[in-house]
């Protein structure tokens, strides 16, 4: 094992002592190439392309002498020092640090970023990328071949937002851009790059008390599921959360089998009143509502401005809206009954969620899903609404509730 193992940042700026001691010290150095070109690297040292960082930390484990990892930004944020950590290298490793490529893009851009969205994006995580920048006001995307700003538009198509775009940080090329996202695709840009993007609703606002978190920051109403009074317009909707399909408890339970998470993308089929979709909005997921009725449409936008979460409304009637529609990981479908059960089974998405009235209705569901491909479950679910005041009846309601798993991923 090298008896020492230096990481050091390199965010363009000039050596500090301590990075510049190490390298001097080095006797095997890796790094890309910009890295190796450094006149501070010895002559003398064996020098090691970084391609895979798993290949460098083998050379490195078996290297004897002073080994100097060099690396773009911080090291220790999306970089290499976890890697070189891994148990199977057994490396120890001391970190200079340099300033990371989202804090300079930040700075370049003069914006406040602990609110910010952070994501790396490679062809194989490009789409949970975009899902993410659906969902949320400003994100910093760390880019890559294949993953850059022309790609995050492309899948964006349809939302629109505002690219700043960091080219090569840090060195004599440096360049900042600013664009909408659909020019972004029109144009060939320099690696490496950060994106940084912004829209589809206000920025975070400090309170009197300041920030406190990074990321999401909690607010507005505590907790989900919540009753039907708490929606805009449901009071004055004739059909609104009356009816069992949007019931909170049946809701509970939909978002409990759906599980939204950041990163996904939701179908809302039949979103009425649109509580599921700005709940699962609410749990970080994108979200895309569809309802081919003009109001409902209406109610779910106003319900997300007044929760104050990202989602995509798109008015059309299921399952021939479907087709445009971009990837979904989990589907909740109000109704349309057997075809749109069928539609939405032959995208794949690896969670769906409907609901049937009657035990025939639930059958032919069930079987639907079962035929292509899903594990299904259902449940019978009753509520039963009481007046506290006198302890009485007032509602209830009895619904069918199906939830079907892809079956390449049933346990």
């Amino acid at each position: 094992m090298a008896d020492r193992v230096t990481v050091i940042g390199w965010d363009g700026s000039p050596l500090t002592a301590a990075a510049g001691a190490a390298l001097s010290a080095a006797t095997l150095v890796a790094g890309a190439a910009h890295h190796l070109a450094l006149p501070e690297v010895p002559a003398t040292a064996e020098r090691i392309r970084l391609g895979s960082i798993d290949l460098a930390a083998r050379r490195i484990a078996g290297h004897r002498g002073s080994a100097v990892v060099l690396a773009d930004g911080d090291p220790g944020f999306f970089g290499v020092v976890r890697n070189l950590r891994a148990p199977e290298h057994g490396l120890e490793v001391e970190v200079v640090p340099a300033v990371s490529a989202v804090a300079t893009a930040f700075a370049r851009a003069g914006m406040p970023w602990e609110d910010a969205q952070i994501v790396v994006a490679h062809p194989r995580t490009l789409r949970r990328a975009v899902n993410v920048c659906r969902a949320h006001h400003k994100v910093a995307v760390l880019t890559s071949p294949g993953a850059g700003p022309a790609e995050l538009a492309l899948l964006l198509e349809g939302v629109h937002r505002t690219f700043v775009i960091c080219e090569e940080l840090g060195t004599a090329r440096e360049q900042v851009t600013v664009v909408t996202s659909d020019k972004a695709a029109d144009h060939v840009w320099r690696d490496p790059n950060v994106v940084i993007v912004i829209g589809g609703g206000p920025e975070q606002q400090s309170t009197g008390t300041g920030s406190w978190i990074a990321g999401r920051h909690p607010q507005g109403v505590r907790g989900w599921a919540l009753p039907s009074d708490a929606y805009p317009g449901s009071a004055t909707d004739p059909e609104g959360e009356s009816g069992e399909g949007e019931s909170p408890g049946l809701r509970a339970a939909q978002l409990a089998r759906l599980g939204p998470r950041t990163g996904d993308l939701v179908w809302d089929i039949g979103s009425g009143s649109g509580a599921l979709a700005v709940e699962a909005a609410g749990f970080g997921a994108a979200v895309l509502a569809v309802d081919s009725d003009p109001d409902a449409c209406a109610r779910t936008t106003a319900a997300a401005r007044a929760f104050g979460v990202q989602l995509q409304v798109v008015q059309g009637r299921a399952p021939h809206v479907l087709e445009r529609l971009p990837e979904p990981d989990v589907v909740r479908i109000g109704g349309g009954g057997v075809p749109v059960v069928t539609a939405v089974a032959d995208r794949r998405p690896e969670r769906i969620v409907t609901h049937a009235s009657t035990r025939d209705e639930a059958e032919a569901l069930g079987a639907a899903l079962a035929e292509n491909g899903y594990t299904v479950e259902c449940a019978l679910l009753q509520s039963v609404e009481l007046d506290t005041a006198a302890w009485s009846e007032r509602e209830r309601t009895v619904v069918f509730l199906l939830s079907a798993l892809r079956s390449d991923l049933a346990p």
